[in-house]
């Protein structure tokens, strides 16, 4: 009877998704979540859940408090309860795995973070008795386990400095749900609402927080304030929201709509709105990640615009695709004159959809199948 514990403190779509590819092998799944958040699928039937504390990332205490139970929890639900069972360890809480310094299951990790290496932005850096510790449980670990996946090229790689890099199995992300797709503005209701009918809709839709570029898409919005065909819709919220909502003040703009966060059930419209998608990242995350926004986009066909380091995981994504393009973030005239020609070349920008598209069709959730 083949048994499996799947281990996610912050269970969202992805983990939805993998649990139920489990379910479709295994005789008994469980899933350990603090938290389950469900978007368009449903976890099967046959997982049972067992609940941990929430994670908690409103301040860098409860975020460690939170980490640091969770792990007890885990480890001893695993101790107590599943000493049978086969673990899947997703990074969450990133320190979880270690339990397996001590336990005897046979288990698999799913790395979305890579600790130690992440405690770098608090100023833990490879001279600390923690990371070292911590390197040298990840190489026997790592070693040990059954699976280890991670979601780029660009993680796989950061792997390698503890396990060989053809043992790392890369599965990229997917869509959150089935109904993204191409919408035509006419039939649109969020296109009509906000009356871009007849714009080229730059679109940025995410948070608006202080390692988030998103006052360069204000400053070029500031460069085409002239080009009336042109409206650049920024939906979210964060901290650097109301220095955005200033700056956009100060020079006068009628082409920058902000707008809260939407209702989820009108997400696929406001996707579909976007003629162009903007994705930032900073220095710290582009070489490793990919916004799960980017496979939305991918899926309702949107070309990207990325404000993103030369050396990132979505630059490798827009090459190979070619469906968009690429720029650091004082580029501010070199993208203005993209989006100008994109705007006005429908055959070009038709071809960008296309591409998209055609790039959807490799991040789809049967992408979970193959975490099993």
């Amino acid at each position: 009877m083949k048994k499996v514990v799947l281990v996610n403190q912050s269970t969202g779509y992805l983990m939805i998704d993998i649990a139920n590819a489990y379910a479709e092998t295994y005789d008994e799944v469980v899933l350990l979540a603090g938290s389950i958040k469900v978007t368009e699928r449903t976890l099967s039937d046959r997982i049972k859940v067992k609940h941990i504390v929430a994670y908690d990332r409103s301040s860098s205490i409860k975020r460690l408090l939170t980490w640091g139970w969770g792990s007890l929890q885990i480890f001893n639900r695993l101790l107590f309860k599943y000493r049978k069972h086969e673990v899947v360890y997703v990074t969450n809480p990133p320190m979880a795995y270690l339990s397996s310094l001590i336990l005897k299951n046979p288990f698999s990790i799913i790395v979305y973070d890579t600790y130690p290496d992440a405690l770098n932005n608090i100023g833990i850096g490879k001279g600390n008795w923690i990371y070292r510790k911590w390197s040298k449980w990840n190489k026997k670990l790592f070693a040990k386990a059954k699976k280890i996946v991670t979601l780029s090229d660009g993680m796989a790689n950061c792997l390698e400095s503890y396990i060989e890099r053809e043992k790392i199995t890369v599965v990229p992300n997917w869509s959150s749900k089935e109904c993204f797709a191409p919408i035509a503005k006419a039939n649109n209701p969020f296109v009509k609402e906000k009356g871009l009918e007849d714009k080229f809709t730059v679109m940025y839709s995410g948070n608006m927080g202080f390692t988030h570029n998103v006052e360069t898409i204000v400053e070029v919005a500031n460069r085409l304030k002239d080009n009336i065909k042109i409206h650049f819709l920024l939906i979210g919220d964060g901290k650097k929201k109301p220095e955005l909502q200033e700056m956009s003040r100060n020079y006068g703009l009628k082409n920058c709509t902000f707008l809260d966060w939407q209702p989820a059930d009108m997400l696929q419209y406001t996707l579909a709105s976007a003629d162009l998608g903007v994705i930032t990242l900073n220095d710290e995350t582009a070489r490793v990640s990919v916004p799960s926004k980017t496979y939305n986009l991918l899926a309702v066909g949107a070309p990207l615009l990325c404000i993103v380091p030369e050396e990132s995981e979505l630059a490798t994504i827009v090459e190979k695709y070619q469906n968009g393009a690429c720029f650091q973030p004082d580029q501010v005239d070199e993208i203005a004159a993209f989006i100008q020609e994109l705007a006005s070349d429908k055959e070009k920008k038709e071809e960008m959809v296309n591409h998209s598209l055609a790039a959807s069709r490799n991040y789809t959730y049967a992408n979970a199948k193959l975490y099993v």
